[in-house]
């Protein structure tokens, strides 16, 4: 039997929750005579003084967030609030305040004071951990958030630089600013990562995307949550999830960087923030160029490069309205155009097979990202989540045999019921629908007609959340996917022709569960304490649109992992050092790969789902803060990939790998370092990142040109953001600063040390 839709299923819940909350229970309730429930106190430095534009969150039973921002006297407050209990925090860089329990009752006025001490990790609120927000404290996932002052104060421009900071992923660029730039979280695949803008989805048709495009500007938080996260988030979270989430609200303010530096690297930005009564808002717009290697001979033999220059404009913005009664709109929108020429591999050539520079082949991409989200909370216990998105990206490839070009369009929508059920017991269920087209020059009809690849997805989910004592947290979360391809005409003019597809529907059911257990909680040991934290799911990633039109196969299945992890997380000298180490392991089954002459006994297909791979290792991490304004973050991770015997053997592998081979361009060993110093006067930082050598593939041939290691690097940065006025400073670095020769991806040369200069605006009403 057929699945109910998605949509029927979230007009339900609704209509549920409505016949099953009378009126005088549905909504807050009545102010009594002597007045309504508030909270209001004042948010405190450790020497006792107040602390202004501290970002404070309340959180209700039901999981549901207000947030706030305390005045110059440190003062903040809630108002219009259903009595009920709720938690308490404030988030200020550098400091954590932990979680303060507050219990409103009817008619009164609750006074709480928030009292901050100096963290190594600074207390932040996670919308990626779970379905509902949680204080990274109750996280228990690995989960990595970086703040907009530690992009700034590390002057990373890209999401890519900035994910080099976060243990078990690798970044590897096919050379500079632009270039095709992938992420493998954990050994994974670089299509094995979701990658969210305030909720809308950036990955394309099967779950590939270009991190050499995204960049920090305009970006308030970036979290990371590694391992599988498809029981939350549905397909294409097979390695972990990225979200990017935008900077709104706060005192109004604008603020500008213009900024030059070598090989032609110019970047102007500008944007906006703030609020004003139930409205907060947030703008920005950014321009990037760059010539990259053009005009440069980074290898006299091979000649000077031509086509390697880059142009990139990029648009975002969003907002929230408090429309009161405990509803909250909120909408975000991004659009970007760049271009890019392509000069090919012109550094490592093991086997001799360099052709010369493609003065040709260009890329220009164009993307469109929305998001409009609805949350209506009845009194703290209760609450609903509406969410809708879209997307499109379009990408046109110029090269010596033509112009290609490749679309994706996506529709989704999502229901969500939280409830709170006990003191101690919450749970969120509800559904979603995706609607994805995929169209391609190389994809066509029987009559040679371009013809998209469309598929509809719809999930079903429910997660229960357990909290006990401030020191156990709970969650166990299902989620069924409902995957539809839609029928696929005939390709009789292709170099191996398709057959005609009919329509083919697949349920997959992906679950998680992960637990955290505080050993010593902070408020017991001054600052100090241990947490014991573990997980393990599964993770689903559908077939990509060429990988469906280029194969005879009708079933092809999506691709999955099995994950599990477990680690533990200590802090020490009152909170201002913290250590985590994380063992994990991955399986990953039914991996989509070209059978070939090789694997014609394992398969009657030209492709199927019949390759493996597993990888396991280690993460540690270690953060350290001073009273003197210094920091340290330090991350390294061992990661242990092999390829496994396909499907029905006992050793044999996809050519050309054996059994045991590592995975391409997964490091074993990776490691970065940073220091930053921040003074009145001057914000100066180092950082430093390497990884051990690689597998690779030949750079002209690929896989098919046979298989080599690429050796490590290791590369260092410097930069400092000095004060002119109170509004101004003057930001200077130095990237590659030794000028070290290396290549992430064989064959394809890394800039060489660059050196820029510029000034940052910032002021504020």
């Amino acid at each position: 039997m057929r699945p109910v839709s998605a949509f029927s299923l979230i007009c339900s819940v609704l209509l549920l929750l409505t016949a099953g909350v009378s009126p005088a229970s549905a909504l807050s309730p009545a102010a009594p005579a002597d007045g309504e429930p508030s909270l209001h106190g004042r948010v405190l430095d450790p020497s006792g003084q107040p602390v202004a534009a501290a970002r404070v969150s309340l959180r209700s039973a039901s999981g549901t967030l207000r947030h706030t921002l305390s005045l110059a006297d440190g003062s903040f407050a809630f108002d219009g609030l259903g009595p009920g209990a709720y938690d308490l925090t404030a988030a200020v860089d550098g400091f954590s305040a932990g979680i303060v329990p507050a219990v409103v009752e009817p008619g009164a006025a609750l006074r709480i004071d928030i009292p901050l001490r100096l963290a190594a990790l600074t207390d932040t609120i996670l919308v990626t951990a779970s379905v509902i927000e949680v204080p990274r404290a109750e996280a228990p996932a690995g989960v990595v958030a970086l703040t907009r002052r530690d992009l700034e104060d590390r002057q990373l421009d890209t999401v890519a630089d900035a994910l080099r900071l976060v243990p078990g992923l690798a970044v590897v660029p096919t050379g500079g600013l632009g270039s095709v730039t992938s992420v493998f979280p954990r050994g994974g695949e670089s299509d094995f990562t979701l990658v969210l803008a305030d909720g809308a989805k950036l990955n394309a048709f099967g779950g590939g995307i270009d991190f050499g495009h995204l960049t920090t500007f305009g970006i308030d938080q970036i979290e990371v949550v590694r391992g599988p996260q498809s029981a939350v988030f549905g397909a294409d979270a097979v390695g972990g999830v990225i979200h990017l989430r935008s900077k709104v609200g706060g005192p109004p303010a604008w603020n500008t960087l213009l900024e030059a530096g070598s090989r032609g690297t110019t970047r102007a930005a500008i944007g906006s923030t703030g609020s004003v009564g139930a409205l907060d808002w947030g703008v920005s717009a950014e321009r990037v160029e760059s010539d990259g290697w053009t005009g440069a001979a980074p290898n006299v033999a091979l000649g000077r490069v031509t086509n390697d220059d880059y142009q990139a404009r990029m648009l975002s913005a969003a907002a929230a309205w408090r429309a009161g009664s405990g509803s909250v709109v909120r909408a975000s929108g991004r659009f970007g155009r760049n271009e890019r020429g392509y000069p090919g591999p012109f550094g490592a050539d093991p086997i001799g097979a360099y052709g010369g520079i493609d003065a040709v082949s260009r890329g220009t991409n164009t993307f469109k990202a929305g998001s409009l989200e609805f949350t209506r909370e009845w009194g703290p216990a209760t609450a609903v989540r509406l969410h809708a998105s879209a997307g499109d990206e379009e990408s046109i490839f110029a090269s010596p045999y033509g112009e290609s070009a490749s679309r994706t369009r996506r529709y989704a929508a999502r229901g969500q019921f939280d409830r709170a059920l006990s003191a101690a017991l919450s749970a969120s269920a509800g559904a979603a629908v995706e609607f994805e087209r995929a169209d391609s020059t190389f994809i066509t009809g029987v009559d040679a007609q371009q013809v998209p690849v469309k598929r509809r997805v719809e999930g079903y989910f429910a997660e229960l959340r357990w909290r006990s004592a401030s020191r156990l947290f709970v969650t166990a979360g299902l989620r069924v996917e409902h995957i539809v391809r839609s029928a696929l005409e005939a390709d009789p003019w292709a170099w191996e022709p398709r057959p005609a597809m009919k329509t083919d529907g697949l349920v997959s059911a992906n679950p998680r569960a992960a637990f955290s257990y505080y050993l010593r909680t902070s408020n017991e040991s001054a600052g100090n304490w241990t947490r014991l934290h573990a997980s393990a799911g599964t993770g689903i990633r559908p077939p990509a649109a060429l990988e469906i039109a280029f194969t005879d196969n009708p079933g092809l299945r999506p691709e999955r992992s099995r994950s599990a992890e477990a680690g533990v997380e200590q802090a020490l000298a009152g909170g201002l050092i913290v250590a985590d180490a994380t063992v994990f392991g991955n399986r990953y089954d039914d991996l989509i790969v070209a059978v070939g002459r090789a694997l014609q006994d394992y398969s009657q297909f030209r492709s199927d789902n019949i390759s493996n791979a597993r990888a396991g290792g280690v993460e540690a991490s270690l953060a350290l803060r001073t009273k003197l304004g210094l920091e340290f973050r330090a991350a390294y991770s061992f990661v242990d990939t092999a390829i496994l015997a396909v499907d029905r053997s006992t050793g044999t592998a996809p050519a050309p790998f054996a059994v045991g081979d590592w995975l391409v361009r997964r490091p074993r060993h990776q490691a970065s370092a940073d220091i930053v110093w921040r003074h009145a006067l001057a914000t100066l930082y180092v950082r430093a990142g390497g990884r051990s050598r690689v597998l690779d593939v030949e750079p002209n041939w690929g896989a098919s040109g046979g298989l080599f290691h690429s050796p490590g690097f290791a590369v260092a940065n410097a930069g400092a953001a000095i004060r002119l006025t109170r509004h101004a400073d003057l930001v200077v670095r130095a990237d590659n600063l030794f000028d070290k020769r290396y290549e992430s991806a064989l064959g394809y040369p890394a800039p060489r040390r660059a050196l820029s200069a510029g000034v940052r605006l910032a002021a504020r009403r």
